[in-house]
């Protein structure tokens, strides 16, 4: 029988889906310079917050959003392998409000 995570892996585990996530983002977008991803505690879960520049969301989205869709089902097989549910949230930058991140992940 398969125990839950404990903190520390989980932990170990949300870095690696947010080191994933950027990753696959990098591929998509014309300025990975502008991507971030932030993990954000939930209730019923972790909540990865996408940001992108203003010009790749689309990219990042997909036409009738299958390119997201994609992106969900895979963070989805990780979630049940790991007993953990993760979500997806893209957010578009605004360059008014934000400089690009030097780092080019966070964990929060």
């Amino acid at each position: 029988m398969t125990e839950a995570p404990t903190s520390a892996s989980l932990d170990s585990f949300t870095a690696n889906m947010v080191d994933l996530i950027a990753e696959i983002a990098h591929a998509l977008v014309d300025k990975p310079e502008h991507v971030t991803v932030e993990a954000l505690p939930d209730r019923d879960g972790t909540v990865l917050r996408l940001r992108v520049a203003l010009g790749d969301v689309g990219k990042v989205i997909g036409k009738q959003g299958r390119t997201a869709r994609s992106i969900r089902t895979i963070l989805s097989a990780a979630s049940m392998k790991l007993k953990h549910r993760y979500s997806l949230d893209i957010v578009e930058e605004d360059p008014s409000l934000t400089t690009p991140a030097l780092d080019s992940h966070q964990i929060i």
